[in-house]
C-alpha cells in the first residue's frame, strides 16, 4: 500500500527534474522529488556542468597570469599551479550550489526521497530502499537525464580511459592527453588541460570540429583552438582504446596507434532509461533509448510525462529545464510551450561559441531562401580593449520577410550575448530590428548590431 498520496512525483532531481518540481510546487501542487544521489542537482550541477565551467574559468586566468597579462602592463613572475585549490574551489562551488536547491526544496515544501525511483504500475513510484517505499501519484515526470556515452571497442576504466566524470577531478595535469570526440565536452574539457600544461590531442571521426555548428564559424574556431595548442587529428575512426601500464593506447583506422597519459571519451551522451519499470506501464523506448513524448511531453501512459535529456532532442541543461516547466504549467493552467528554434547552444572555450537558430548549411539543404551578415571582433572596440578580439559574429535572415532564422557567434561573452539574439527571435524580430537597436558603446553587443547591418550591406565599422 502506497505511503502517501502527490499530485506529482518527480524520478530525477536534475535541471529538468528539481526545476519541474519547484514550479510544480509554486503552482500548488504537493510534489515528492526521488533521486539516488545525496546531492541534488543531477550530473549538471554536480559533474557536469558546473564543474566544468568553475575550471573553464580557473584555468582561463592561469593561463592568463602565465602568458597574457605583460601584454596589459602588469608583470607577474613565478606562476604556479596548484591543482588542489583549483579543484577546492570547484569542489566548493558545487556543494554550495547543490545546498541551494535543498534550500528551495525545503522553501517550497517538496518532500525529497533518497533512492532509486522506478514505476510500479499505473499511478504508482516505488523508491528503492529496505524496504521499497511505494508512492501513489496523480501525475509522475521522468527527469531521469543522461550518461556518458562510449562507441565500440572503446570501454572506459576510470583510470587511463575516462570519461568527464574522471576528468573534472584529475590529481596531476597530465604530460599527454588524448581526447576522443570534438564535440562540446572534448573541446572544453580538452581547454581546460591545455591551458594548464597537457598536450591535447582530439581525435574525431568526421572532417570538422563541433557538429551541428555552422561551417563558416566552426573552421575559424578550429583555427584558433589550434593558436591554443590543440592539436585534431579528423577523419579518424577509432577502433579501440585501452589501458597499457600507465598510459592509454587508441588505435585509429590506418594510421600508427597514439599514445597518450589519459584518454577521454567525449563521444556524446546517452538517456537514463534502464530500470524505470517503463514495462509496468506500457512505454517503449526507441532504438535510440529515447523514450517518445507528444507535444505535451506525454508518454503514452496516462499521467506519466517526460522532459529533459531521456526524451531526445537538444541534450542541454537549460532546454531540460524549460520544458519541465512548460509540461509542469501545462498540466497546471492548460498551457505551455517549447519553441526549440530559439533554444541558444553554447560552448564555454575560449573564445566561448554560441548560437541560436539554423545554420547556413540547413538554410542551404531546406532550400530556404536566407541572406548572411557578418562582423569580426577585431572592428569592435570593447573585444579590442580587453584584448579579445579574436571570433566572428553571424546573422542569418529570411531573404524575402528579413525575419531572423540563425545568429551565431564566436568570440569573447559569447554566451551572454546570444539571450539578446534569441529574445530576437522568440519575439520574430528581423535582422533590421536587431540592427536598429541602441546598443551601448562601447560594448561586445555591438558587433551584434553590425553583424545585422551588414545583412544589408552596410556595417559603420567594416
Amino acid at each position: 500500500m502506497a505511503s502517501e498520496r502527490f499530485d506529482l512525483v518527480v524520478i530525477g532531481a536534475g535541471p529538468a527534474g528539481y526545476v519541474g518540481a519547484i514550479r510544480a510546487a509554486q503552482l500548488g501542487m504537493k510534489v515528492a522529488c526521488v533521486e539516488r544521489e545525496p546531492a541534488l542537482g543531477g550530473v549538471c550541477l554536480r559533474v557536469g556542468c558546473i564543474p566544468t565551467k568553475a575550471l573553464l574559468e580557473s584555468s582561463e586566468r592561469f593561463a592568463e597570469a602565465s602568458h597574457d597579462l605583460a601584454g596589459h602592463g602588469v608583470k607577474v613572475g613565478g606562476v604556479t599551479l596548484d591543482l588542489e585549490a583549483m579543484m577546492a574551489r570547484k569542489d566548493g562551488i558545487v556543494t554550495n550550489l547543490t545546498r541551494g536547491i535543498d534550500f528551495l526544496f525545503q522553501k517550497w515544501k517538496i518532500k525529497r526521497y533518497l533512492g532509486d525511483g522506478r514505476l510500479g504500475g499505473e499511478g504508482l513510484v516505488q523508491v528503492s530502499g529496505d524496504p521499497v517505499v511505494e508512492l501513489a501519484a496523480d501525475k509522475v515526470l521522468i527527469a531521469t537525464g543522461s550518461s556518458s556515452a562510449t562507441i565500440k571497442g572503446v570501454e572506459p576504466d576510470g583510470d587511463r580511459v575516462i570519461t568527464s566524470t574522471e576528468a573534472l577531478a584529475l590529481a596531476e595535469v597530465p604530460g599527454r592527453l588524448l581526447v576522443i570526440g570534438a564535440g562540446v565536452i572534448g573541446l572544453e574539457l580538452g581547454s581546460v588541460w591545455a591551458r594548464l600544461g597537457s598536450e591535447v590531442t582530439v581525435v574525431e571521426y568526421l572532417d570538422r570540429i563541433l557538429p551541428g555548428v555552422d561551417g563558416q564559424v566552426a573552421k575559424l574556431a578550429k583555427r584558433l583552438f589550434g593558436r591554443q595548442g590543440l592539436k585534431f587529428r579528423l577523419g579518424a575512426r577509432v577502433r579501440s582504446a585501452r589501458a597499457q601500464g600507465a598510459q592509454g593506447v587508441v588505435e585509429i583506422d590506418g594510421a600508427e596507434p597514439l599514445v597518450a597519459d589519459r584518454v577521454l571519451v567525449a563521444v556524446g551522451r546517452r538517456p537514463n532509461t534502464d530500470g524505470l519499470g517503463l514495462e509496468s506501464v506500457g512505454i517503449d523506448v526507441d532504438s535510440r533509448g529515447f523514450i517518445p513524448v507528444d507535444e505535451r511531453f506525454a508518454t503514452r501512459a496516462p499521467g506519466v510525462f517526460a522532459v529533459g535529456d531521456v526524451i531526445g532532442g537538444p541534450m542541454l541543461a537549460h532546454a531540460a529545464s524549460h520544458e519541465a516547466v512548460a509540461c509542469v504549467e501545462r498540466l497546471a493552467t492548460g498551457w505551455g510551450h517549447v519553441n526549440r528554434e530559439a533554444t541558444p547552444w553554447v560552448v564555454y572555450t575560449d573564445p566561448e561559441l554560441a548560437f541560436v537558430g539554423r545554420t547556413e548549411e540547413q538554410l542551404v539543404s531546406a532550400g530556404v531562401p536566407y541572406r548572411s551578415g557578418t562582423f569580426f571582433f577585431k572592428g569592435n572596440g570593447r573585444a579590442v580593449t580587453l584584448g579579445r578580439s579574436d571570433g566572428i559574429v553571424k546573422v542569418l535572415a529570411h531573404a524575402d520577410t528579413d525575419r531572423l532564422l540563425g545568429v551565431h557567434i564566436l568570440g569573447p561573452r559569447a554566451g551572454d550575448l546570444i539571450s539578446e539574439a534569441v529574445a530576437a527571435m522568440e519575439l520574430g524580430a528581423s535582422s533590421e530590428d536587431l540592427a536598429r537597436f541602441c546598443h551601448p558603446y562601447p560594448s561586445l553587443s555591438e558587433a551584434l548590431m553590425e553583424a545585422a547591418l551588414a545583412v544589408d550591406g552596410h556595417p559603420i565599422h567594416a
